[in-house]
């Protein structure tokens, strides 16, 4: 895979092998280029959802300090294209993580979202552009 930009579902999934997607996230996560582009509201969501899971915020943070998470991006730099983006998309809603994301897609047009929301099938970067994304086959 090329460069992947990571939403919080697969984070949590590449790191708690119990989660369903686990095997599908190894996968896709482990053949992307590093390192993977994300954001930190995506790493908020993901130490939340991985505050029961044992050493799971840890693991996001250690990710993060090894160089293989890139969270460079910052919303405060973004802002105005960040809320444009919440605004237009405020009927599905968008989130801040995923506004994050469809803005790093615009500055890194080469790599892929991954992700299992398929809101990103209907966001579009640079006004009508298609978000590339990689996601599990329907269950």
């Amino acid at each position: 895979m090329r460069r992947a930009i990571v939403d919080t579902g697969p984070l949590v999934a590449f790191l708690n092998r119990r989660d369903g997607r686990h095997e599908w996230a190894l996968e896709v996560l482990g053949g992307a280029v590093a390192p993977m582009l994300t954001c930190e509201a995506v790493l908020s969501e993901a130490c939340f959802l991985l505050r029961n899971v044992a050493g799971g915020a840890d693991a996001v943070l250690r990710l993060c300090e090894e160089g293989v998470l890139d969270v460079r991006f910052g919303a405060g730099a973004h802002a105005s294209r960040v809320r444009a983006l919440m605004k237009r998309y405020a009927d599905v809603p968008m989130s801040l993580a995923d506004a994050c994301l469809v803005r790093l897609s615009e500055l890194h047009p080469a790599a892929t979202v991954v992700t299992f929301d398929s809101d990103f099938r209907v966001y579009r970067r640079n006004g009508r552009q298609v978000v590339p994304v990689a996601m599990p086959p329907p269950t």
